[in-house]
């Protein structure tokens, strides 16, 4: 199954757009893992299974696992993922971006060690840094588009033949990469109207949007802005607001009540 047909399954049998991002971070681990030598394992997989029943996708964040030197632990919360829940999207977000031969060396650390269905890619060395990603079969290449910062405007915004720099990755993704492989483009819920320049750009491919939540993006605006005509189409992800939710042993019911809650504010916004 595709990264496309699978998202497509994941939206439906969940009747949700939520992505619980998997952030793990040491200074804020709960009481009852700190000290544990597999603490990150344990904590990411208790969020896992505790908010599945109201998340289309899992998004774990490699650099807090790699600045922990937990890339074992990762593969297992990746491992964890595709078993116990093998419905869901696994996305790994790497933000990955280099010249062909090491991109591919990078699509396979995504793809065959960690097992994800997508990873996110930096598009800005060009088509033959991405190339590679979008050559596995069935696999999603998710591409940096409008992030969610506030420091994205230094480039994203630059004028470029009277267009934004992120409308010009939003055509060649729409246009050329869409044909070569399974395509997404993240635009951060912080910027609702530029949800909506994108959407208008791509028609129906996956949008990854980040910044509900901790980074105070809107959900009904980002909803109304980037939903398809039928509704779906929409990756929402929120991290920090589910993650540490609790911080006592009943961290991973605390987060699932956040998630719920966040799930049904996205269901809540109502069409058109």
């Amino acid at each position: 199954m595709g990264f496309h047909h699978k998202l497509e399954n994941a939206w439906r049998s969940t009747a949700s757009m939520l992505c619980v991002g998997l952030d793990p971070d040491p200074t804020r681990m709960p009481a009852p893992l700190r000290g544990a030598p597999d603490a990150i394992a344990q904590f990411c997989i208790a969020i896992i299974d505790a908010t599945a029943a109201t998340a289309c996708a899992f998004k774990p964040q490699i650099a807090y696992f790699a600045s922990q030197g937990a890339e074992a632990q990762l593969e297992q919360v990746c491992a964890h993922i595709r078993d116990a829940h093998p419905g869901h999207v696994l996305i790994l977000d790497a933000k990955r971006g280099d010249i062909g031969p090491t991109a591919e060396h990078y699509a396979r650390e995504a793809f065959v060690r960690y097992g994800a269905d997508a990873v996110t890619v930096n598009p800005y060395l060009g088509t033959d840094s991405v190339e590679p990603f979008l050559r596995h079969e069935g696999k999603g290449t998710i591409i940096l588009c409008r992030t969610s910062n506030r420091g994205g405007d230094d480039f994203q915004s630059l004028m470029v033949d009277g267009q934004p720099l992120y409308t010009h990755v939003a055509h060649r993704v729409a246009a050329e990469w869409s044909r070569m492989g399974e395509c997404a483009l993240v635009v951060g819920a912080t910027y609702p109207a530029e949800v909506g320049v994108v959407r208008d750009i791509v028609g129906d491919l996956p949008l990854l949007v980040p910044g509900v939540g901790a980074q105070g993006g809107e959900v009904d605006a980002t909803v109304r802005a980037g939903r398809r005509t039928d509704g779906w189409g929409l990756i929402i992800n929120s991290s920090r607001a589910i993650l540490y939710a609790g911080d006592g042993e009943d961290f991973a019911q605390q987060a699932a009540t956040v998630a719920a809650a966040t799930r049904d504010e996205i269901r809540a916004v109502p069409p058109g």
